[in-house]
């Protein structure tokens, strides 16, 4: 079955002309010009994906992103006019999975929605890499459940916790937690995890993943006395069986 994508876009002609781009690729397309509406919609339908513009009437995307995030984990990919870093930061650290500059070229945001579709849990866009993730799974208990320790992770509930006590984390830190967890005993370079985590080839400084790993090492190791993610020098990270 086609992955169902809700488009939220306010510029009518560009909207309409990645609706028929979308669809022409596969895909099925619900669209809403208004943040309110957007939002409605996506509490309300099981989308594959949203496309969402952060300039909006009614409600801006951000406020449409962080609403949303509290309610369910879908992937949002923001298509914004702004150019400035804090706009794209924001967006990320609101819940967002990547994000494209108005104007983009529609193959580049066909390759970025591909990437997301598969690396966020569409079963009809997923395959690449799947022998390697299973690779690391031992810590798998059950469909969609990791556990390391006291720490459970579900991907279904998009919870987080350790000996009961909820950690709250934003979308990266949690699917970067996922990553890691589902390749047990697999060092993970920097290059590798920003693929994963930041869901397509990025441009810039690998440092970006030091930083989420401090975020989770202050969140869950300082907290709970625990050493998770072990660096390894000149390598990347990992996270060990528990002896």
């Amino acid at each position: 079955m086609a992955a169902h994508i809700l488009l939220v876009e306010d510029e009518e002609k560009l909207a309409r002309f990645t609706e028929l781009e979308l669809i022409h690729d596969g895909y099925t397309v619900d669209k809403a010009g208004d943040g309110r509406d957007a939002l409605d919609m996506a509490l309300a339908n099981d989308y594959d994906l949203i496309l969402l513009d952060i300039m909006l009437p009614g409600l801006n995307g951000l406020e449409v992103l962080r609403r949303l995030s509290k309610e369910k984990s879908t992937p949002v990919i923001l298509l914004t006019a702004r150019d400035a870093v804090m706009d794209k930061v924001s967006g990320l650290d609101a819940g967002a999975v990547d994000y494209i500059t108005k104007p983009f070229a529609i193959e580049e945001l066909l390759a970025r929605i591909r990437v997301a579709l598969k690396l966020h849990g569409n079963s009809n866009h997923s395959g690449a890499g799947d022998s390697e993730e299973a690779a690391g799974d031992t810590s798998k208990t059950e469909e969609g459940v990791y556990k390391w320790k006291g720490l459970v992770l579900d991907t279904k509930k998009h919870l987080v916790t350790y000996d009961g006590h909820e950690i709250t984390l934003t979308n990266r830190e949690f699917l970067m937690l996922e990553t890691l967890l589902n390749n047990m005993d697999i060092v993970l370079s920097r290059d590798t995890l920003l693929e994963r985590v930041c869901g397509y080839e990025y441009i810039g400084e690998t440092n970006v993943i030091d930083v989420y790993v401090r975020y989770l090492r202050t969140k869950i190791d300082e907290e709970f006395g625990v050493k998770m993610i072990q660096t390894v020098r000149g390598v990347g990270y990992v996270i060990r069986s528990c002896e």
